[in-house]
């Protein structure tokens, strides 16, 4: 393995506009229609306006667009795996035409920048994410229209967290020719590093001569990857193991899209324009020899291909497996165990679903009751009618309504779940759909069971003390779940319980013991 030369860094793109011309934006965005950005355009703006996506210099439009998602370029050839999109919902759409201006605000309505706007279309996006993801849906929620055209940039995302390691890509250049870096070696990780990792990336900068770029992405990840707040803890402790000035470490901002094959090629122009000479990737990687000649050719980055560990020792530590200590540094490892301490000491939500009358606020108050008797931890009770008559009384019954009540209590119970206490939910929750965002929000933070009482329809209308199931069968109460509104029974369900032959109390018992063997409570 030895360095080749590399090719002279391309021009960077730069969108931000002038100070006088910012006032006027600010000025004239006041009376344009706005869009607020999502997670993954939020970090794709960051991207384009700082040059890390350079030679973009806006959203794509649509003949750029379809070409890359054909042929892996730019319309002019330009290599470009990856679209890089803005969608939109069908009511901006409408009221945008090319040659208008669309203003683009973060959640909290700030003017970022100023979308000069040639194209809106409506893709065929089952097609899009066959042909880049290899999938037939698109790995997250997309709006229908695509609006694509130049940007003007009025102010950078804001960030208050590790701003030390956030540089721009014409700040990292900068400190790499201060520093008289030459070559450099960029490694993405996904997960806290360890040992095998660090063997690894200082085998590969030693033979090559060169310096490390640990450049972890911070914007939006996979599902269940450990959070970046974590990670980039975890990087910080193994940077001190690397020989003296041979390693850094710079956070980029980027949405991961898990495309593969054209992930990796796009990893490599990005890291092209941070000033990075070659990228480690997993020489697993379908059609490595491709991407390896395409980024040499096209790119001037050299893939140095690697067999990427087994990273299993972060669960392998939070089981307490003496034998993972070996496998990493005891400053890694002690990050790690801040983070994730055991589930006994961890909040948790127990979430309730199942017909009404089915038993869950019986069973619930009960176990309310247990934890309150056993201390030592905050516990909170969110039924459904009390959240009913308390956090959501504005709310009706239709489908739209109770899935805006679903995700009240969810979030509730995962600042609960975050801060280390115990949330007990006991709403109806019929769809599956909700829960499972719901179940989202509690992963990472800490444990989440889903309990569902499976009482039959008919047992349930026996009970009904209420009369409800009485009124809805004669059409005085709309949207009744099981009656005239459906009910999804779970698949994904910790616990089923049939209360047909189990009293409330037994029922009870069954959470408890449940959670004693997942070790959520101590015995």
């Amino acid at each position: 393995m030895k360095a080749g030369t590399p090719a002279q860094y391309r021009p960077l793109v730069n969108l931000m506009a002038t100070p006088e011309r910012r006032r006027e934006l600010q000025s004239e965005a006041k009376h344009l229609l706005s869009w607020d950005l999502t997670a993954r355009q939020h970090c794709d703006l960051e991207l384009i306006l700082t040059g890390g996506f350079s030679p973009l210099r806006g959203f794509l439009t649509q003949q750029d667009y379809e070409s890359v998602c054909t042929n892996s370029r730019l319309k002019d050839g330009t290599l470009w795996p990856v679209p890089i999109v803005l969608d939109i919902g069908e009511e901006t759409a409408r009221q945008l035409a090319a040659g208008s201006r669309l203003a683009l605000r973060d959640p909290e309505g700030i003017l970022l920048a100023v979308l000069h706007v040639q194209e809106i279309w409506q893709p065929d996006q089952a097609a899009e994410a066959e042909a880049v993801y290899g999938m037939a849906h698109l790995r997250e929620k997309t709006h229908p229209f695509y609006v694509g055209g130049d940007l003007e940039g009025v102010e950078l995302p804001s960030h208050h967290d590790f701003r030390s390691l956030r540089l721009t890509p014409a700040e990292l250049r900068s400190d790499f020719a201060r520093l008289g870096w030459q070559p450099i070696v960029a490694f993405q990780p996904k997960q806290p590093m360890h040992r095998a990792e660090f063997d690894m990336t200082l085998r590969v900068t030693n033979e090559l001569g060169a310096k490390l770029l640990i450049h972890p992405a911070v914007g939006v990840t996979k599902p269940n990857d450990t959070d970046y707040y974590t990670n980039v803890r975890c990087y910080r402790a193994i940077l001190s193991h690397y020989p003296a000035g041979m390693a850094r470490l710079a956070l980029i901002p980027l949405a991961t899209r898990v495309a593969g094959t054209r992930e990796a090629i796009w990893s490599a122009v990005v890291r092209k324009n941070y000033g990075c000479t070659h990228l480690i990737i997993d020489d697993a990687l379908k059609s490595v020899e491709e991407i390896c000649r395409l980024t040499q050719r096209d790119v001037g980055v050299e893939m140095i291909r690697c067999n990427m560990p087994d990273n299993d020792v972060n669960a392998r530590l939070l089981l307490g497996d003496q034998s993972a200590e070996s496998s990493t540094f005891s400053t890694v490892a002690d990050e790690l165990r801040r983070a994730y301490p055991p589930r006994s000491s961890r909040g948790f939500t127990i979430f309730f679903t199942g017909l009404s009358g089915a038993g869950k606020s019986t069973i619930a108050k009960i176990l309310l009751a247990k934890f309150l008797e056993l201390g030592g931890r905050a516990v909170t009770l969110l039924d459904g009618d009390i959240v009913r008559k308390h956090l959501s009384s504005e709310l009706g019954f239709s489908r739209e309504h109770r899935d805006i009540n679903i995700r009240r209590i969810g979030y509730v119970a995962s600042e609960i779940t975050k801060h280390g206490g115990i949330a007990i939910c006991a709403p109806i929750a019929p769809y599956d759909r909700v829960r499972k965002e719901v179940r989202a929000l509690t992963d990472g933070v800490g444990g989440f069971v889903l309990v569902y009482v499976a009482t039959p329809l008919e047992v349930c209308e026996e009970r009904d003390r209420k009369g409800l199931y009485a009124k809805a069968r004669m059409g005085l109460i709309q949207h009744f779940t099981g009656i005239s509104d459906p009910y999804e029974p779970p698949e994904d369900a910790e616990l089923v319980l049939n209360t047909i032959g189990l009293t409330p109390d037994e029922a009870a018992q069954t959470v408890m013991t449940y959670l004693e063997k997942e070790g959520y409570i101590e015995k």
